[in-house]
């Protein structure tokens, strides 16, 4: 198969040493990344891609994804010997971790959830070897009623699907848009809300923005907790690595329903962490001992890891086909993919067919090298959350300074920097989520500029959107998301109204 031809192709650049080098690097940061509480694939990413600006395109991005599947990794090590989770995916596995850690299975739910990730990570991965070209190639007779269809989809899906209110999704991406429209305007050339500022005429950087949103908010708002650590000890060795590797085919349908689960909530935009707790629920409903759940049993770590990093994995796919990211993290890469010149989307098969295949060999790698670095090294990164936590913060900080600083070497992005750090730590304690307002921001440009452009060619008609069963169906799938929340409440207020008129 052609696909498989590439994919050997993309090896040969992944194993170049200097990229080799760059993967391990990228593993171990992001498993470091991974194991501090409330930093996270997204944050990491975000606050290391200044990082990789003198580097190759594709030895960036192989590095960046590695630090994704380090930090996908990482979270587990919390979760179960501190009942921290690293992610918000990682509650789940905290349920049923923990307790295995307290009673001296530390070792065993380690392994269990490495392996889990690995195979749910693999499953993904795979997936993306062989849907990714055919969802390109058929994404390359899009035009621009199309592109804002599918851009369109993805924003009513984040609403739709949203865990918490749906206006707080809304509103949260509204001011993404708004955001995304200060400086100059794509399409005419003339300045827009930059207030007479020499310094918002370049707009408000996505590098700087996601620093500030992720890295700063969740420096506050560990500060304001209080953070502190404390947790059981861990000993990975080799006999209780191949004493759970031995257990773990028992457990092979429930890792697979796990991950076809979490490839499904990948793909569409709801994400690792609705994935994590679904494929829980399903375990634990499916299971002979539903009781055992929550007391050690480990399902319960098979079960949301396994889920949780298909999801992960699988949220690349429409990044990398269509040019709309299916996470946070995907987000950020799709940043930075731009930020190279690069256009994630159908052409980039076309155009950029070594730096496509490369990233997904590295995928394969990465997520090998991940496995291999958590199993050896666990006592080491549990042992950095001995650290006092103001020392990992001031680091922290720092580490977020430079690299808002070094995006255009001005002092001015540090104060903007501060600013949306405030700005996400207000959201975090409103319970506004930030996904949907970093999404706005990276494609807000992207989408006006589709959404002009097929009012151009329709002489300001909005019918173009529905001209063809292409478009039509998209438009259609993306209203009927953004509606169904308003029918869930209706259902609401129908039942209990039919319950007050049985109460009468």
């Amino acid at each position: 198969m052609e696909e498989i031809g590439l994919l050997m192709q993309g090896f040969a650049v992944a194993l170049q040493p200097d990229n080799m080098l760059l993967m391990l690097i990228g593993v171990v940061l992001g498993v470091l990344i991974g194991v501090l509480p409330g930093l996270g694939g997204a944050n990491g990413i975000a606050i290391l891609l200044p990082l990789t600006f003198a580097m190759p395109p594709v030895s960036a991005v192989i590095m960046l994804s590695c630090i994704y599947w380090g930090a996908l990794f990482g979270g587990a090590i919390t979760s179960i010997l501190f009942n921290i989770p690293g992610e918000p995916w990682s509650v789940a596995t905290t349920f049923d971790g923990y307790p295995m850690a307290q009673q001296g299975r530390a070792g065993e739910a380690l392994t269990a959830a490495f392996t889990s990730s690995f195979v749910g990570a693999f499953v993904a991965v795979v997936m993306i070897t062989f849907v990714a070209p055919v969802i390109a190639g058929f994404a390359l007779r899009f035009g621009p009623p199309e592109f804002f269809a599918v851009m369109f989809l993805s924003f009513a899906s984040f609403v739709g699907m949203a865990k918490g209110s749906p206006l707080k999704s809304l509103a949260a991406m509204m001011l993404g848009f708004l955001l995304a429209a200060v400086g100059m305007d794509t399409v005419t050339g003339q300045l827009r809300m930059t207030f007479g500022s020499s310094e918002m005429i370049r707009g408000f950087d996505f590098l700087v923005a996601v620093i500030g949103l992720f890295g700063i908010s969740e420096i506050l708002c560990s500060i304001e907790d209080g953070l502190s650590f404390k947790g059981q000890k861990a000993k990975i060795d080799l006999k209780v690595v191949l004493r759970t590797w031995k257990e773990m085919p028992k457990h092979a349908l429930l890792a697979a329903r796990s991950a076809i689960i979490g490839v499904w909530m990948g793909i569409t935009p709801a994400g690792a962490t609705p994935a994590s707790f679904m494929s829980y629920g399903v375990a634990r409903k499916m299971s002979k001992d539903p009781a055992g759940f929550g007391h050690g049993k480990i399902e319960g770590v098979i079960a949301p890891e396994t889920a949780a990093h298909a999801a992960g994995t699988s949220a690349l796919l429409p990044m990398l086909t269509l040019g709309v990211p299916g996470s946070p993290t995907a987000a950020v890469l799709l940043g930075g993919l731009i930020m190279w010149g690069l256009q994630p989307g159908p052409m980039l098969f076309v155009e950029q067919k070594e730096f496509v295949w490369g990233l997904i060999a590295s995928m394969y790698l990465g997520n090998i090298a991940g496995l291999l670095v958590v199993l050896v090294a666990v006592p080491w990164f549990a042992a950095i959350l001995r650290v006092p936590f103001p020392i990992i913060a001031a680091l922290i900080l720092t580490v977020c300074a430079i690299g808002a600083y070094t995006v255009s070497n001005a002092e001015f992005d540090i104060v903007l920097m501060l600013i949306f750090g405030v700005v996400g730590y207000v959201m975090k304690k409103l319970d506004y989520p930030l996904a949907p307002l970093v999404l706005a921001l990276v494609l807000g440009d992207r989408t006006e500029e589709a959404f002009r452009q097929s009012l151009l060619v329709s002489e300001g008609s909005m019918g173009i959107f529905f001209h063809n069963w292409l478009s039509g169906g998209i438009m259609a799938a993306g209203i009927a998301l953004l509606a169904w929340p308003l029918l869930g409440w209706l259902r609401g207020v129908i039942a209990s109204g039919m319950g007050r008129a049985r109460a009468a």
